[in-house]
């Protein structure tokens, strides 16, 4: 070893070349694996998606029954006592009114050929593209119906081209986002429903109705003691002794 030229590298240098931060490739096929898995697996279970799939307010995408198990494991817990469960859904998901069930659309050619649940090609309706980690999907709120994003700006006026039921341009929703300009918007999106008294399902918060009774006669005394102090005409001046 040695006298050739060469240089042997000390061990800082390999623990420094070691720590350097992955380059935009590797970034991107990292991104495209984590994509992949998503694609096809519960991010609550871990286990296989199969219909029915249901999303929340950032994206994601769950087996409705992994949900659904989620949800009473957490009630039982909570009457047990047990505050410290941990919340896989990030507080995302506190009911069923937080999710949307996501309407795909299956390549009736594949299903007819396949029989397992993870072969089958979910498709954009419009276009016929393959949805998954290579095309930006999105589902609409409150139908659900899933398509490519290009299909759903081209599409005329603000009706679901599957259902005809409107949407707002607000309550399109990608699915798995990865900018962060997508989920962001989809942050300020869920505080805006939020303090409307809304869910991600466009449905009310559970007790909702009651806080707006509550705060209708807060909301009264102040107007009736408006109406009384501008009935009762300015104070007079106190007399000087």
């Amino acid at each position: 070893m040695g006298n050739d030229g060469g240089s042997i590298p000390t061990r800082r240098e390999l623990v420094k070349e070691a720590a350097k931060d992955p380059n935009s490739t590797q970034v991107k096929e990292t991104q495209t694996e984590k994509l992949q898995y998503y694609w096809s697996h519960c991010s609550l279970s871990q286990t296989a998606l199969t219909p029915p799939i249901v999303s929340d307010s950032t994206g994601n995408l769950y087996n409705k029954d992994a949900v659904l198990e989620d949800l009473l494991n957490t009630s039982k817990d909570t009457q047990d006592g047990n505050v410290a469960r941990h919340d896989r859904t990030s507080g995302t998901i506190k009911s069923l009114r937080d999710v949307v069930e996501v309407r795909f659309s299956i390549d009736k050619e594949e299903e007819d050929s396949n029989t397992r649940s993870s072969e089958v090609r979910i498709i954009c309706p419009v276009t016929g593209k393959r949805l998954g980690p290579g095309v930006k999907a999105v589902y609409l709120v409150p139908c659900g119906h899933a398509f490519a994003e290009t299909a759903v700006r081209e599409m005329p006026g603000e009706q679901c081209l599957e259902c005809n039921e409107h949407y707002s341009p607000n309550n399109i929703i990608p699915i798995l986002p990865v900018s962060s300009t997508d989920k962001d918007r989809l942050r300020d999106r869920l505080s805006k429903l939020q303090s409307e008294g809304l869910t991600h399902s466009l449905k009310k918060t559970p007790g909702s109705s009651k806080k707006r009774k509550q705060a209708r006669p807060n909301k009264e005394a102040e107007a009736d003691a408006d109406k009384i102090d501008e009935t009762a005409g300015p104070s007079l001046p106190t007399k000087e002794t």
